[in-house]
Formats: C-alpha cells, sequence, structure tokens
C-alpha cells in the first residue's frame, strides 16, 4: 500500500513537471558573440558550444541599447528603453513605471518557484543588489558569500595589503578607496587559485545547490543565475589565461572611427579611461598602447573561458538531477563590448560590436537542436517567447514578439529588423541614435531625443562589403533604394 501510495506521488509530481518546463535563464555581463559556437576560431568555450548543440543559436540577436541597466530593464519586462524610461545607470525603472510586471514575476504569479541569483537585474535600476526587486522573486533574493581572502573583488597578495589599508585609511568608501590606491588594475589573470577564488565561481556553486533543491520540489521554477565577467576588472582563474598563447591575442584589424560617421557617435572607452583602474586615464584622448590593448584582449578572453566553465556546471547539474530534458535554458549576454575597433573599448554605442549580443535558446528535449538563425531578434522578443514555451499567457503590454516559429525553423522570420538604441550629448540638446539591423544592413538615424521630426545625423552600411564597418554609405547611390527603406522603417518605429 505505502508503495503504491509513493508511486502514484511521484507519477503525479512527474505529470505536473511535464506540464510546466523548467527555466534556467543564464544573464552573462558584457559578454560579446565571442563563442565557438559564433564561429569564433581561437576562445574556449565548449560548455557553451555544448548548450548551442542542444538548441538554437540566435547569430543576428541585438539588445535593445548596449549597456547593462537599460539593456536588463528591457529585457525583463519586455518593454523597449522609451517605455521604461531607463536609458542611464540611475533610473529605477519601478520609479517610471511602479505597476510594471517583470518577466521573473509572471512566472510566479503563473505558479513558478522565481529564483534568482547574481547579478539579473542592474541592482542600480531597481532597489540595490541586496534586494533586487523583491516583487520578482518567490523568496528573497539569494546571497552569496565573497571570498574573504579577497578585496575589492581581487586576489593578488599584493593588492590585496594595499586595499586593505586603504579601506582602513577610507573608512570603507569605494570611491576614495579607488582614489587612494590609484585606481584598480583592470586585468587580474595571473593567480593560480580555484574558481571560488572569484565572485562567478561561488554563484556557479550555490546556483548547483538551488538545482538540486528546486529539482525535488512539486513546483516548476525559473532560476536566474547572473554572472559578473567579463565584466571590467578582468578578474580569472590563471588556468583560463593559460588557455591563450602570444598569437591568440588578436587586436582590432581596424581601429578608427568610420568614415562620414558624425563624431558624436564616437566614445573614447569613458568606463575604462574614467580613473578607476590604474593607468588608463592618462589615455584619454589618445590611442592604448599596443602592450595594454594585449593585456585587456587576453583578459577578456580569460574572463569568457572562466564563464564558460561555470555555465558547465549548471547544464551538469540539470543532467544530474534527471530534469535537462524538462528545462528551457536561455542564455544571454547583456549587450556587446568593443575590443579596440573603432578605436574604442566597452560599449555606449550603436555599432555592431556593442549591439550585437550572444543569445541561445535550448529546447534538449523538442526539436532544433544545433541550428543556427540569422532570422533578426531583440532581447524584448525572449519574454513573450519564453510564455509560449511555458504554456503561459503573454502581457498584453509586451512590445516583442514569440520566436518560437524560429525555434521551430531556423530559417523562419517574425521581423524584419531588430532595433536598438543610444543616447548622447550635443549641441546643448541631448541626441538619440536609433538603430535597425536587418541581416545585411544596420541604419543609424540621430535625433533630437523625444522630437522623431529633428533628425540630426545618419549612417549606413553593409555588412557583407564591410563587416568592419570602415565606410558609412548614407550618401552612397550603389544603396539609395535600400537607404530609402530603412527610412521608411525607422519613420514607421519612431512614430508608432
Amino acid at each position: 500500500m505505502m508503495k503504491s501510495l509513493l508511486l502514484t506521488a511521484l507519477m503525479a509530481a512527474s505529470a505536473h513537471s511535464a506540464e510546466k518546463p523548467n527555466v534556467l535563464f543564464i544573464a552573462v555581463d558584457d559578454l560579446k558573440p565571442m563563442l565557438g559556437c559564433y564561429g569564433d576560431p581561437v576562445i574556449k568555450t565548449p560548455q557553451i558550444d555544448r548548450l548551442a548543440s542542444q538548441g538554437t543559436t540566435f547569430l543576428n540577436a541585438h539588445c535593445q541599447q548596449a549597456v547593462c541597466g537599460p539593456s536588463r530593464a528591457s529585457l525583463l519586462t519586455g518593454l523597449r528603453p522609451d517605455t521604461t524610461k531607463v536609458w542611464d545607470l540611475k533610473t529605477r525603472l519601478r520609479d517610471m513605471i511602479p505597476e510594471v510586471v517583470t518577466l521573473p514575476q509572471h512566472f510566479k504569479d503563473h505558479g513558478y518557484t522565481s529564483i534568482g541569483l547574481g547579478k539579473t537585474f542592474d541592482p542600480r535600476s531597481v532597489d540595490g543588489m541586496m534586494k533586487n526587486d523583491p516583487a520578482s522573486w518567490s523568496r528573497p533574493y539569494v546571497k552569496t558569500s565573497e571570498n574573504p581572502e579577497s578585496q575589492m573583488g581581487f586576489v593578488d597578495p599584493e593588492f590585496v595589503a594595499r586595499a586593505q589599508a586603504a579601506k582602513k585609511e577610507n573608512r570603507g568608501n569605494w570611491d576614495k578607496m579607488k582614489q587612494a590606491l590609484g585606481g584598480m588594475p583592470a586585468v587580474e589573470i595571473d593567480q593560480d587559485v580555484s574558481d571560488t577564488a572569484y565572485d562567478d565561481g561561488i554563484y556557479a556553486e550555490k546556483a548547483v545547490e538551488l538545482i538540486a533543491e528546486l529539482s525535488k520540489d512539486e513546483k516548476p521554477f525559473l532560476l536566474a543565475v547572473g554572472f559578473k565577467k567579463p565584466h571590467l576588472p578582468f578578474v580569472a582563474p590563471k588556468k583560463y589565461a593559460d588557455l591563450y598563447l602570444g598569437d591568440d591575442i588578436r587586436l582590432a584589424e581596424f581601429q578608427k572611427m568610420p568614415e562620414g560617421a558624425p563624431q558624436v557617435h564616437f566614445q573614447d572607452s569613458w568606463e575604462l579611461k574614467n580613473g578607476s583602474y590604474a593607468g588608463y586615464k592618462e589615455y584619454q584622448g589618445k590611442e592604448l598602447p599596443e602592450a595594454d590593448q594585449r593585456q585587456l584582449v587576453h583578459g577578456y578572453m580569460a574572463c569568457v573561458s572562466y564563464i564558460d566553465a561555470q555555465v558547465g556546471k549548471l547544464l551538469d547539474a540539470l543532467d544530474e538531477q534527471g530534469i535537462a530534458d524538462n528545462t528551457i535554458v536561455v542564455f544571454w549576454g547583456d549587450h556587446g563590448w568593443h575590443l579596440g575597433d573603432h578605436g574604442m573599448w566597452c560599449k555606449h554605442t550603436n555599432y555592431e560590436q556593442a549591439t550585437r549580443v550572444p543569445m541561445i535558446i535550448a529546447r534538449r528535449a523538442k526539436g532544433g537542436k544545433g541550428a543556427k538563425t540569422m532570422s533578426p531578434v531583440e532581447f524584448v522578443d525572449i519574454f513573450p517567447t519564453l510564455c509560449d514555451l511555458a504554456g503561459i499567457p503573454k502581457l498584453k503590454e509586451l512590445e516583442g514578439v514569440s520566436l518560437t516559429p524560429v525555434l521551430d525553423d531556423s530559417k523562419a522570420k517574425v521581423k524584419d529588423y531588430a532595433v536598438s538604441q543610444y543616447p548622447r550629448g550635443g549641441g546643448g540638446k541631448e541626441l538619440m541614435g536609433y538603430t535597425l539591423r536587418d541581416g545585411r544592413y544596420r541604419y543609424i538615424r540621430w535625433i533630437t531625443k523625444g522630437d522623431p521630426s529633428d533628425m540630426k545625423f545618419e549612417e549606413f552600411y553593409d555588412y557583407e562589403t564591410d563587416p568592419l564597418e570602415k565606410r558609412s554609405l548614407i550618401d552612397d547611390p550603389a544603396v539609395a533604394d535600400e537607404v530609402k527603406r530603412f527610412r521608411a522603417a525607422t519613420d514607421q518605429f519612431l512614430n508608432s
């Protein structure tokens, strides 16, 4: 009798689980599509490539705005930045839209256990790292401890000693500490330490524990795991840096602004050169020496491989708990990153290296394994897609479209363009640049913010003939018909 009851309970739980798939939602900070599954011949990313082999890789995916706060606020609400009003790193989402329903909140409201850890929202866009928008989660946002031997995220003993002294002297004031230290190192990849010496290894370890716990629950779960690297500073255990030899460190081939591009589009690597990182402020308005460029590229690559290993731990945990076939895995980097191209580092532009993002959706028990698609897609499409895949209703206010047709057929297309935007100051007025990207071209229009009729500049690029964006073709008669098409589409978008 007891065995019969136990079997019945297990069957009921199994049936419930089969009705609603789990969701593993993996966010990676500042990760561009520098991955093996995106065709990079040097980078070592076997675990993310493994995930790609189980699902669909979106080769032409784009964020809504190439900076953490606006990008994540947009993705997690399914609303564009002009709707969220989050265009910077200080505006709080719920100050603009108090009743907004976020993606994890919507799943929570429809029977899911919704849990987050690491960096999901940018904490500056909600209510800080400690809370991370309580309405979104079924339980308080998961806290993870830091390596007690680290200081400011670094473990190099010499720097740790200096940082401890600066911390004591400045009573823990972060900005004063950085000033006293002359800035932090931009790269630390020479320490022979374990993965858990740095935060992302700790996040992965905690996520594995949560997967084991949640797999035993009758309710389906949405687990959001946000990794912090390869955001600056580039810190990773030495073993990941050792994957790359000197010839593997490739500098950007084209390091000038495009011919015909407006100067307002240039950004002088603000995040790197603002004084936070030692030795870079002196290069404001100047190109970085080749040695510094190589160190930065090496650091970025090491961090990518470090995060790849953490992703592998999560995939292994799904397998070990026997829930991989009933778990949708969504993997995304919140925006791209300039690695010296156009003479720029970091993000903050409407160019390809900033807006294009890695995005993989895997449903291992379904079709589409190893598929790749060039269909233009956007981050606002993730929310409605997951609703369809989980069988829960879509919110009527969502501004993206479901990608299920593309998941079922990689040759399908659900929209003609992906749209991104980025603001700039100029002429005493703030500008907003909008860019539309299809399978071949990119059109950029700069307007006075909030006034679509006041156009200031245009740019146009053909990635088939000019993949490095060397020249804006906006006045080239050879593409006049294409420019006309993009102008009309932009008019429609801005006035809709």
